[in-house]
């Protein structure tokens, strides 16, 4: 399922709590190491000045999925590795998740589509269910 917020990914030091309001919208993650620390939020809310990459589109693997589920996230990001669209993906505790630059989102849903996947809603990508 396409979630039709714009979303940005912010690069701060490793560490470093976001300045800024990034839990705004319907979904956002931190993500620390060391080096680094990502934040994926509404486009609208990152700060001026920021290390930023997108906007990106959501796109939802149906879920919940199973820890002993084997290569769901595979079949989701071969075709795309294949027709050369740059993605951000990443899993939670129920679900993978499918970060597609805006740009890009009527040809992975077009990838997907002759893939064999079922990509809902289509407001987004402007073909069939």
């Amino acid at each position: 399922m396409e979630h039709p917020e714009h979303l940005s990914i912010v690069r701060l030091p490793g560490g470093q709590d976001p300045a800024f309001d990034w839990t705004s919208g319907p979904f956002s993650s931190l993500t620390r190491t060391p080096d680094e620390t990502s934040v994926v939020c509404l486009t609208a809310t990152v700060p001026a000045g920021a290390r930023v990459e997108g906007p990106f589109i959501l796109v939802e693997v149906a879920g919940p999925l199973s820890f002993a589920a084997v290569g769901v996230f595979a079949e989701v990001l071969e075709p795309l590795a294949a027709a050369h669209i740059p993605v951000l993906a990443f899993s939670t505790f129920d679900t993978d998740w499918v970060l597609v630059p805006v740009a890009e989102i009527r040809a992975a849903a077009d990838v997907w589509r002759r893939a064999g996947l079922v990509i809902t809603p289509t407001s987004l990508t402007g073909g069939p269910t």
